[in-house]
Formats: structure tokens, sequence, C-alpha cells
């Protein structure tokens, strides 16, 4: 019997490690590696040059937080627009209120959109949903030159390099700032506050955004597949304060979640000190 594991390097001194029942997908896109797997311990998973993007285990923790928390600061919003998330859990969980009316999801890598369809139905089986229009293009390009436009935008993207590495520029910032309407909200991957490579791009993010909006907080979640367990998603907007979450209005959606409920909300907004040291440091690298 062959033991297989799929290894992924989290830092100099750190590996994380999963065991594998069968590889079931290889192929290189003109963007990146991609692969899926099947394991004893989390599910299907899928990996973009050899890091862990989603599994079926702890998939719905990442993708129930970066949508329900904006959501539930502003009930009113009407137009979405998502930069990455191929594996399209977060238009599932966007799809969860009736209240949105149109759901732009910009994926640059159309084979990763189709990968998912095929091996992670559980977070691909909304993107055929009404309201949502995919573009396989460039979210960089896509974003110029939009005013005023989404109510919320969700940068559901890989880490700072390869082709996520222009979604963490001062550059893309200020276009998604424009592309808001007045209270609008921006929500960015905004990496981990515990190794060095993702403690050096939470502090630039954190640096570029709180220069361009008004409102500049961020917010924590547990997940156990990604770098430390412990990750960050930089909450900005234009009007909207998350800590002012209408609690009883969301309630009273009864939407299905797993991770988030409206204590959680608030409760991830409180970091630790060595986390809010980094962040009030960040103009220092």
């Amino acid at each position: 019997m062959i033991d297989l594991w799929f290894t992924e390097k989290h830092s100099e001194g750190a590996k994380f490690s999963i065991h594998v029942k069968e590889h079931l997908y290889s192929k290189k896109s003109p963007f990146q590696q991609i692969d899926f797997f099947d394991s004893y311990e989390f599910g299907k998973f899928f990996t973009l040059d050899g890091i862990m993007m989603a599994n079926e285990k702890d998939e719905f923790i990442y993708h129930e937080m970066i949508t329900h928390v904006p959501l539930a600061s502003n009930l009113d919003i009407k137009k979405v627009l998502v930069i990455g998330g191929g594996d399209g859990g977060t238009v599932r969980e966007l799809t969860k209120y009736k209240s949105i009316e149109q759901i732009d999801m910009v994926e640059i890598d159309e084979m990763v959109v189709n990968a998912c369809k095929k091996y992670l139905p559980l977070t691909s089986s909304k993107l055929n949903d009404k309201r949502v229009n995919l573009f396989f293009e460039d979210g960089l390009l896509f974003i110029k030159n939009k005013k005023n436009l989404y109510d919320l935008i969700l940068v559901d993207s890989t880490d700072p390099i390869g082709p996520g590495e222009g979604l963490f520029s001062k550059e893309f910032y200020e276009n998604c700032f424009e592309a808001l309407t007045k209270n609008g909200i921006l929500i960015n991957q905004h990496e981990s506050p515990y190794y060095p490579f993702n403690v050096r791009e939470m502090k630039r993010s954190h640096n570029k955004i709180k220069d361009i909006f008004p409102i500049s907080k961020v917010y924590q979640f547990h997940m156990p597949t990604y770098p430390s367990g412990h990750w960050l998603f930089g909450f900005a907007s234009k009007g909207v304060d998350p800590l002012n979450c209408n609690s009883e209005k969301w309630n009273s959606l009864n939407l299905e979640t797993k991770y988030y409920n409206t204590n959680i909300h608030k409760a991830s907004f409180a970091l630790p000190n060595y986390v809010i040291e980094l962040l009030n440091h960040s103009n220092d690298d």
C-alpha cells in the first residue's frame, strides 16, 4: 500500500501535512498549477501551486466569515463583486440573502472554476444562481474605471504571489474605493499575524488600506488548514462600522451557518495584543 501525504511549507521551520487517499486531478493552467486530492481527515481539497485553497471539512469557516460579517453590518447591500473565489464558496454564502440582486464574480483562471464544479460541488453548487455573473478575466483590470457601482467588494484571493500579487497593491485598493457606493464595504484577505511572510503582507495591506478608507478594521477567525490556524480579514468602508451590526435583524433572517453568529461577529474584532501591536506599526516596513 502506498502511503501518500500532501505537505505544505508554512514557514522555514514548519510544515503541514495531510494524509491523502487519492490524487484526483493535476493540471497546469496558463496561471498556476492546479491539484485536487481526496484525504482521510479533510475530505476533498484543492491546491494552487502547492498551497491549500479549500477543503470539504473547514471551508465553511472562511466562506462564512468573508460574507456574513459585511452583510450583517449592512443588510441593504444589493450589488456585490467577488474578486477571485473560484471554488464558489463565497458566492454560495451570498446567495443565502434574498435581498442581494446582483453577484459579479471575477476569476482569472477558468480552469479552477471548472475543476471545482467537478470535484468540489460542496462549494461550487450556487455558481449557476440566476443572480451570478461570471467573468473570467483579471480582477485588476476589471475593477479599473468602475465608479459607484458595488455595495460590497469581497477580495477572495490567494496569497500575494503569482496571480494574486496585484490584489494587494495600493492602486487596486484605490480602484475598489472608487467602485464602491457611498456606504460601500471592502473585505480583503488579510493574511495571518503569525509567520514572518504572512506578517509582512498583513502589515503592508493594512498600511495601504487605512490611508484610503475612513473606516479600516481587522477581524480574525480560526482556520485549521491555513498557516498557524489564525487568519485575518480586513474590513474597510466608506461609512459602515462593523461593530454597529444589527444583530436582531440579521438573526431574524434565520440563515443556516456553522461558524458565524452575531456574537462571533462582535468578538472577532477583539484582537490579541500582539496583533494590535503589529497593525499599529504597519508603517514600519
